[in-house]
């Protein structure tokens, strides 16, 4: 049977060859995490998302107020009913809290290997997997700055899947603009607080997959400094918790609708209002006017998720489209055509155009899964590192990466999803295929959780120059290894290319800081999005020659027949990405280098009529 949602051989290359994750296993922390292990943690995961997750994605495909979508009926929220299978068994294979400590319900697991079964779950169902996604984005949080009280009573559930969890911070007239919010918080003299304000866009705000949903709520004491600094977080249930951990009365947490939208239709997205009879209570979470803080956590584990989400889906798109195209005959091979008048229809894989999509689509997927478990495998060398300069170092680069991999993931993703359309022709165009769901649930990765010119502002003014720009420093270091080790494998003409490009980088990179300091600023933020862009094709570069090294390594050994392909491909993707998209990226430079004043001095005006 033909490989659905992932590349499981691809996986495993990532896994052993390149991240060399069984390495970890001969720590303490990650002992009982061998090859053996790993290989049947990812089958399992597999099985799950191609037997269970996959299927009960179509179904719930639909425009809300259908019997099998999402929709709200007196006040609660009713989830596609395929969901409520797979949702029990995600819950049952404790694989909600795969990476956490197993005191608070958590399997222990590496990150890497973990980030192997997200993006097969994720794939096969993005929708679906929002609902545990957030409950572990919110359970994190109070694992993190919680009370003992508030980790006994909320943490096990939400990381078992019993309770859900979201993330609520947006509002009407606040937007990204998070400083600007108007929810209240008033302290009512016995440890709690009434919460009176509005939330929208809260993905999984209500659902009857679990029996109590947790809300994380950014809300203002009354009385505390405007702006960010004022900003603290609470815990709000649905229905408020016993100090025994049982269900008490409702809170006052009403759901005020559910949106309508382009894709994921099997994930509420919903607007919430807190204490419209004045009656909703919540408990602080962390220090009083430190809730960004708090709620930082999650936002950014948040946008290495979304990130993940915009990948997978552009996965899956490539792996069926690059099954379509061996399985559609349609027009005559066309250097053997020239010859023979009478020559018969072949795959449409053998035609260059198509082919030229694939590897295209190919070279996006393979780099932004090496980069996806890059970072995946920094965290694990955090959680084992004994010195706090090699602490420091991953953490720097996971911090420097996590906007690159939001932005860079989910503009690709979407841009292989569409490739993945048009290789089905007009059948790509047709909802009985799944080319046009993957690209419709793929568009929202590049807004939410922080819009991608938001991700490139914060590329451009915090992570550029963090600590005097080592974690930068650091990324090149990383680059350049591997560029050396590309050269000695008998790979220079690539490694140059690479190395030529980094260089170019590296240089961009100081004018962009350089004038995001001076009277300038407003010009280099117009090119924040193309510089990250930027940052995104040269990571790309780099992690392809590092696949590629290791192929021709594989190569010079005689490896299995079987296998040579894979490993061939591996090389030829690599040049594919240097030869072809690398000097397109130069360009991008280039255009950055100029530092056009045009985008600021066009009169607003000149975009009316």
């Amino acid at each position: 049977m033909a490989q659905q949602i992932v590349d499981r051989r691809d996986q495993d290359f990532l896994l052993h060859e390149v991240m060399n994750v069984e390495a970890l296993s001969k720590t303490e922390k990650f002992a009982d995490f061998n090859k053996k292990t790993i290989d049947m943690i990812v089958t399992e995961a597999r099985n799950l998302a191609v037997n269970e997750l996959l299927p009960a994605n179509k179904i719930a495909d639909v425009e809300n107020g259908h019997p099998e979508g999402v929709r709200l009926e007196n006040g609660a929220v009713k989830v596609p009913p395929s969901f409520h299978r797979p949702y029990k068994l995600i819950c049952e294979g404790e694989w909600i809290a795969m990476t956490d400590n197993p005191e608070h319900g958590g399997q222990g697991m590496p990150n890497t290997v973990a980030t192997a079964c997200r993006e097969l779950f994720s794939g096969a169902n993005m929708a679906m997997m929002m609902y545990p996604g957030l409950s572990h984005g919110a359970g994190k949080i109070i694992e993190e700055f919680g009370t003992p009280i508030q980790k006994m009573l909320f943490l096990k559930k939400l990381y078992n899947g019993k309770w859900g969890g979201t993330m609520c911070l947006t509002e009407p007239e606040a937007g990204s603009n998070v400083g600007a919010l108007t929810t209240t918080a008033k302290p009512n003299g016995d440890g709690t607080y009434s919460i009176s304000g509005s939330k929208i866009f809260i993905s999984g705000g209500d659902s009857d997959l679990v029996e109590n949903v947790i809300h994380p709520v950014l809300a203002r004491i009354e009385g505390a400094p405007e702006g960010t600094k004022g900003i603290s977080l609470f815990l709000v249930p649905k229905i408020w918790v016993n100090e025994d951990g049982s269900l008490g009365e409702p809170n006052d947490v009403a759901i005020t609708g559910v949106e309508e939208k382009m894709g994921i239709h099997g994930s509420c997205t919903c607007s919430i209002t807190f204490g419209g009879k004045g009656k909703c209570r919540g408990t602080l979470i962390g220090e009083a006017n430190k809730g960004m803080k708090a709620m930082f956590l999650m936002m950014n584990e948040a946008r290495l998720g979304v990130g993940m989400q915009g990948y997978s889906l552009g996965s899956a798109s490539y792996m069926n489209a690059a099954n379509y195209a061996r399985e559609r005959v349609q027009g005559p091979n066309l250097l053997k055509a020239i010859f023979d008048k009478a020559a018969p229809s072949v795959p449409i894989i053998q035609h260059p155009d198509v082919k030229r999509m694939l590897i295209n689509m190919k070279a996006y997927v393979d780099g932004m899964r090496a980069l996806i478990y890059f970072i995946s495998n920094c965290f694990d060398q955090v959680a084992v590192a004994t010195d706090e300069t090699v602490k420091a170092k991953y953490q720097g680069l996971i911090e420097i990466l996590t906007p690159v991999c939001k932005a860079y993931c989910t503009d690709k993703g979407f841009d292989v999803c569409t490739t993945g359309v048009q290789i089905y022709g007009g059948y790509g165009f047709c909802s009985e295929f799944p080319q046009g769901q993957l690209m419709r649930d793929c568009k929202i990765t590049s807004i939410y959780e922080g819009t991608n010119g938001i991700q490139a502002m914060d590329l451009l003014g915090r992570k550029l120059g963090m600590n005097k720009g080592k974690p930068m420093m650091d990324l090149l270091f990383e680059i350049n290894t591997k560029i050396k080790e590309a050269k000695e494998v008998g790979l220079s003409d690539m490694a140059g290319k690479v190395e030529a490009a980094v260089n170019k980088f590296g240089e961009i990179a100081m004018l962009m800081g350089k004038t995001a300091m001076s009277d300038k600023l407003m010009d280099a933020f117009a090119e924040a999005v193309p510089f990250q862009e930027a940052a995104g094709d040269v990571i790309m570069a780099w992690l392809h020659i590092w696949r590629a090294t290791i192929a021709s390594k594989a190569l010079s050994q005689n490896v299995k027949k079987k296998d040579e392909p894979f490993y061939q491909g591996q090389v030829k993707t690599a040049q594919y990405f240097v030869d072809q998209i690398l000097p397109v990226t130069l360009g991008k430079m280039e255009a950055i280098k100029n530092m056009t004043a045009t985008i600021m001095e066009i009169p607003e005006e000149a975009f009316m009529m």
